[in-house]
């Protein structure tokens, strides 16, 4: 057998993205002007914006330039939170992240992968949640389905292809505990 691509077909996920196609479009535009922007710093009005398109952000939360956000509508950032800078949250589905968590620069939230087993190379989606103080370290890659428990750590660079314990630094690909994050 051979992978297929002609035969690839995601209408089930069309149906599931939210949002009307204007609502996506308008959403396209000011991800792009504002959100991806490099000369564009104020994390206020970027609160506001995905307040507007549906996310729930609560306080005092920083996001940085050149942030990339697949679908507000789908996103949910606790109190305190930072989003640094190049950081990219393609929530094809639900992305909770919690209070007082930490996305350094370039980190990578992905909740889509394909079956590389089926012919027609199907479209997965799974949720990802980041559980109160989490820090996922500069360029490291959370996939999709990914529970990072409270007050866990990736470090740079590595990927979270299991569950992350809590209160635990993990790092590798694929991360593994390498040790306690005792906190003074």
């Amino acid at each position: 057998m051979k992978v297929d691509l002609k035969s690839y077909n995601n209408r089930w996920f069309v149906a599931e993205l939210g949002g009307s196609p204007l609502k996506r479009g308008l959403w396209y535009l000011t991800n792009e002007l504002v959100f991806s922007n490099g000369l564009f710093p104020f994390s206020r009005l970027k609160v506001l914006l995905l307040r507007l398109f549906g996310a729930n952000v609560g306080q005092s939360v920083v996001i940085k330039p050149r942030v990339r956000i697949k679908y507000p509508w789908k996103l949910s950032i606790g109190d305190n939170s930072w989003v640094g800078e190049d950081v990219w949250i393609d929530n094809l589905t639900k992305v909770d992240i919690g209070s007082n968590v930490c996305l350094s620069q370039g980190a990578f939230l992905l909740t889509g992968n394909h079956d590389f087993s089926k012919t027609t190379f199907d479209l997965m989606v799974k949720n990802i949640v980041l559980e109160d103080g989490v820090w996922i370290g500069a360029q490291a890659i959370v996939c999709p389905g990914i529970v990072c428990r409270t007050h866990s750590v990736l470090t740079t660079r590595s990927v979270a292809s299991r569950d992350l314990e809590p209160y635990k630094v993990h790092s590798g690909n694929p991360a593994i505990p390498v040790k306690e994050r005792i906190i003074s």
